[in-house]
């Protein structure tokens, strides 16, 4: 029996006054979109990165938000060359025959984020909805704001300068060498940059970068918008690889400065993703939504986070873009995931453990209704200085570890801060792969390594 005078109880007892019961993801778009208003940046997060659930109902409103408001953009916690593929597919521009083969380029730990059914559904929908657009209403693109794709990147700014400028190509290719007694393994490369004093590759992926700006005009100006799309893909993996030569450079610092960058470099490529489209597809109208974990996207100064100096993706956009950003996160009691037990493991099906004493996950579950939407706005009074106060909050990455789960998963959080709205899902389900056998290679596990979420 669940006693009935633990502070849980109390605010379990005032959220079941303002939250809403839901069946299923239809029951929370009209209060979701009338919260989200004119939002420009609507970030919708996920508790871990293996729940069915909470991909579909961020897929549904995402759908919603594409057909009835507006928005052109998803943006994702995935590597930019790799979406960039599913961008060509979903807007017609790819060679691809099938939303499963666009999705074909996601091959590193762990594939199962993106190669998994609910992503092709959604995939498959995107490139019918844009099959339809008419006039010159802006398709809707998938984009990826990740760092992790270093050498990828980096040939794609050689196959494209191949294409346009032999010169350049050449410059940067003597730019880029100094990364080549390092093969595919960034982590080496950050290793022995952290002994080199004089900054060798930094300077040259910087003059890189700033060589590929210099001459955006004279590379554009020749074939209108497909030489604007190309260049900019190609300038964002140049401006890619100086990112990932210092999220590399600094791993070995610590955990926090690496952190930091990663999520910088995600909220600057949302920004730069808007001002182009703003220039080239919507007149300064781009609405996008971003697709990342709740560890992201949820106010960082709300989380024990900020005490360890890290910030992250909502912390940064919050204040770039005001009233016009929106925030909902996801939670869940107990259930299935599709996650890892190490690094170089392969997808399975493991059991989540209910939400542990004095948790958000406790507190919502001792609600009552299964499944239900919280707008943290709602609440006054005592009950949103309860929501203001710390609590654990569960994160599950790409790896789960019940045993050591206390420290390996929670952390303190301040949900009426941290999210504009939650959905608590109370029991859920394992997200199913695609590639139900897939096993991360040791060189794909490098690359994401020290990062889960």
């Amino acid at each position: 029996m669940v006693s009935s005078n633990r502070p849980s109880d109390d605010l379990a007892s005032g959220l079941r006054e303002i939250v809403r019961p839901l069946a299923g993801p239809g029951d929370a778009m009209g209060s979701l979109l009338d919260m989200i208003g004119d939002a420009r940046v609507v970030m919708i997060g996920e508790a871990s990165h293996g729940t069915h659930e909470f991909y579909h109902y961020r897929a549904e409103l995402t759908k919603r938000l594409i057909a009835d408001r507006g928005f052109c953009a998803v943006c994702a916690e995935a590597d930019w060359p790799d979406a960039w593929r599913v961008n060509r597919f979903v807007r017609n521009f790819a060679d691809d025959g099938s939303a499963a083969e666009a999705l074909g380029g996601f091959k590193r730990f762990p594939q199962w984020m993106w190669r998994n059914a609910v992503v092709l559904d959604f995939v498959n929908w995107l490139r019918a909805r844009n099959e339809r657009v008419e006039g010159t209403q802006p398709k809707a693109g998938f984009y990826g704001i990740d760092l992790y794709s270093l050498n990828q990147s980096i040939r794609a700014v050689l196959e494209y300068l191949d294409k346009i400028d032999h010169a350049a190509a050449t410059r940067a290719r003597y730019r880029y060498s100094c990364f080549g007694d390092f093969g595919e393994d960034p982590q080496a490369y950050g290793y022995a940059a952290s002994f080199d004093l004089d900054r060798q590759c930094q300077d040259q992926v910087l003059a890189q970068l700033k060589e590929m700006q210099q001459k955006a005009f004279a590379y554009t100006n020749r074939d209108g918008r497909t030489a604007d799309d190309e260049h900019f893909y190609a300038e964002q993996n140049a401006r890619l690889v100086a990112s990932a030569e210092r999220y590399y450079r600094t791993m070995f610092e610590g955990s926090v400065p690496s952190w930091n960058l990663r999520d910088e470099h995600m909220a600057d490529t949302i920004d730069a993703l808007v001002r182009y489209m703003d220039e080239h597809c919507t007149g300064g109208k781009t609405k996008v939504v971003v697709w990342a974990h709740n560890s992201h996207l949820g106010d960082s100064r709300a989380t024990e986070m900020s005490e360890r100096g890290e910030w992250n993706v909502g912390q940064l956009v919050r204040p770039r873009w005001g009233g016009q950003a929106c925030n909902i996160g996801f939670s869940t009691y107990a259930g299935t995931v599709t996650a890892a037990n190490d690094w170089d493991g392969p997808a399975e099906t493991m059991r989540v453990r209910p939400g542990m004493k004095g948790s958000w996950e406790e507190t919502f579950h001792d609600v009552g209704a299964a499944n239900f939407l919280l707008r943290t706005r709602d609440a006054q009074g005592s009950l949103l200085d309860a929501l203001r106060s710390p609590r654990l909050e569960r994160a599950i990455g790409v790896i789960y570890r019940p045993r050591s789960e206390r420290l390996s998963h929670y952390f303190d959080a301040r949900v009426g801060e941290q999210f504009d709205a939650m959905i608590h899902l109370d029991e859920t389900t394992a997200l199913i792969p695609m590639d139900r056998d897939a096993e991360a290679s040791p060189r794909a596990m490098e690359e994401t390594y020290p990062s889960g979420l």
